[in-house]
């Protein structure tokens, strides 16, 4: 019996998808986001997918801290698979650009597919009188989880206005759903989120709260794009949440799925098969993907080269790629 124990104690330690059953299992765990954003509602769906096709593969999809979490965990094995941000991913790929990257780049990382855009919003409380960007300094602010691509965007979205984390009256990093809180609660003036079109924390805060949609746009938004070519400008339809009469404009992300090298070309292609194979049921599962997902999409904007799984996918529908 202590054997068997330590034997199994030492497979979980090798990583999720180095567990093989004696049917011939692979379990793979996905890597997602807040339980209130749009990447746990994808992972979870995307889990159950591979799941009903009966194709060898097991997933779980796993909430966590969010882009840069996912990163470093998709380096020590701790995930199989990922969703994040995919200059994030980039920066992880090339171990530059954030701190928790430089000098440690990974050049195991291999991309699946883009998903679609992920948003800057910068909501305000329409008390807190925040019409701009500008108007944050010496404000309340959530700029996302410690170690958040939100967090990283904010500090760029900001550079872009001339303002440092510095000149904010308080940075609170915190989860979406406790920046619901501190908005509920008047502890927060401002809230950054990268994330789709239509994500239940927006759309909880906008029904609780008088809030506004802080544009981003002109002369800073082009130096951000300039500077960061990731970023492309987006539109937020108007009537988005409740409050929000007019289309506000902002930039985005794309929200790409990520894998490693350590996880087989035949469990990414399979995984490949059951989800982006079914590409009604895909979109349907949030309307991010159903409004913005298409297979010509998936393949732009790609922060690392694409895995042999998803290769062989992507060719078998009938696309160029390498």
């Amino acid at each position: 019996m202590k054997k068997s124990i330590k034997t199994v104690s030492t497979l979980l330690l090798l990583g999720t998808a180095a567990i093989a059953f004696a049917q011939g299992t692979t379990i793979l765990t996905i890597g997602s986001g807040s339980t209130t954003g749009v990447y746990f509602p994808v992972a979870t769906g995307m889990a159950k997918m591979i799941n009903d096709a009966g194709a060898g593969l097991r997933a779980n999809a796993r909430s966590t801290g969010g882009s840069v979490f996912n990163m470093n965990a998709l380096g020590t094995g701790e995930l199989d698979i990922a969703i994040a941000q995919n200059d994030i991913a980039f920066y992880a790929y090339k171990g530059t650009g954030i701190t928790a990257f430089e000098g440690k780049g990974n050049n195991k990382i291999r991309s699946m597919a883009v998903l679609y855009p992920e948003v800057l919003h910068v909501i305000a409380r329409k008390d807190s009188n925040i019409k701009s960007i500008a108007d944050l300094k010496g404000k309340k602010v959530v700029i996302g989880d410690l170690g958040s691509g939100t967090e990283q965007t904010a500090r760029q979205v900001m550079e872009a206005y001339g303002l440092k984390l510095d000149d904010l009256g308080q940075t609170l990093r915190v989860s979406p759903a406790q920046g619901i809180s501190l908005m509920q609660d008047k502890r927060a003036d401002a809230l950054f989120y990268t994330v789709g079109v239509g994500a239940s924390a927006i759309a909880q805060i906008a029904q609780t709260v008088d809030v506004n949609v802080v544009p981003v746009s002109g002369n800073q938004a082009s130096s951000l794009l300039k500077k960061y070519p990731f970023y492309v400008r987006f539109n937020i339809p108007a009537k988005s949440y409740k409050g929000v009469g007019a289309t506000v404009p902002s930039v985005a992300v794309q929200a790409v799925m990520v894998t490693s090298t350590a996880v087989s070309e035949d469990s990414v292609y399979k995984a490949m098969k059951a989800t982006f194979g079914n590409e009604a049921d895909l979109k349907a599962l949030h309307p991010s993907l159903g409004l913005n997902y298409t297979l010509d999409k998936a393949v732009k904007g790609l922060p690392t080269p694409l895995h042999p799984g998803a290769v062989k996918f992507f060719k078998e529908k009938g696309l160029n790629v390498k």
